[in-house]
């Protein structure tokens, strides 16, 4: 089982850079990968996900899409959040948010569950990613052969430590959030492939996928200034993972 897994989609670039010229499906074709994830949280244009981003990108080939702390921007994803099983929010939320944190989805004849959560260092206080990770699990025994996690997280402790609490339990995990791409994908002693973010799909001519000059002056002059989407210098970042006899074997950055 080859799994790819897509970092942060970042506006209407980021969308495009998965969409135009098949560019996801022909990634897909050319890894031989059998599941795609992409998280999605930041698709829309002034941030979180559109309705229309989130058709967009499940076309372009995306089976399932992960968010973030953004998921519930836009008003217009609420009832696609609900209905679509495969279009997940943080699963540690309140139940009471629309949407679900968790999936099965059937690829290469393997059930693969994908778990949503969010991190809670420097972010909104919510329910723990550790035990909310362990009701996931549990909620889901026997129902599924494969596991795969989504921890959207500021700290690169808190996600690691997230993997190391679920090596051996899951098959892999990956953060998203920060937007960098980070050098440590590996595989744990317990046999789960991870990394800690998979980086940002999107342009990287500004600041995280953020035009250069609105930042610039929130660093400078403090004073509220509206975000507007960066443009150009379009790139895609992810990780590829492969899973034999129940052990991931590989994680391999894809840009």
């Amino acid at each position: 089982m080859r799994i790819l897994c897509m970092g942060d989609v970042v506006g209407d670039e980021g969308v495009r850079s998965l969409s135009e010229g098949r560019a996801l499906s022909r990634l897909r074709d050319g890894l031989r990968a059998d599941l795609v994830i992409v998280n999605g949280e930041n698709a829309a244009p002034t941030n979180g996900i559109s309705a229309d981003a989130a058709r967009i990108l499940f076309d372009a080939g995306a089976d399932v899409i992960t968010g973030g702390n953004h998921s519930w921007r836009r008003r217009d994803v609420y009832t696609l959040l609900d209905d679509r099983p495969a279009m997940l929010r943080p699963a540690n939320y309140p139940d009471s948010a629309p949407g679900h944190g968790s999936c099965v989805v059937t690829a290469s004849g393997q059930r693969v569950l994908v778990m949503n959560l969010i991190g809670c260092v420097f972010m909104e206080p919510v329910a723990s990613p550790f035990t909310t990770a362990d009701a996931v699990l549990a909620a889901y025994k026997g129902q599924y052969d494969l596991a795969v996690v989504d921890i959207h997280a500021e700290a690169t402790s808190e996600k690691l430590a997230l993997a190391r609490y679920l090596d051996g339990r899951v098959h892999v995990v990956f953060g998203t959030h920060t937007h960098v791409a980070t050098a440590d994908e590996q595989i744990l002693p317990g046999g789960t492939g991870y990394v800690t973010d998979l980086g940002m799909c999107g342009s990287h001519a500004g600041v995280l996928g953020v035009a250069a000059e609105p930042i610039l002056h929130k660093f400078l002059v403090k004073t509220p200034v509206q975000f507007t989407p960066a443009v150009g210098e379009v790139a895609v970042h992810g990780v590829l993972f492969e899973i034999r006899n129940g052990r991931c074997v590989s994680a391999q950055r894809v840009t």
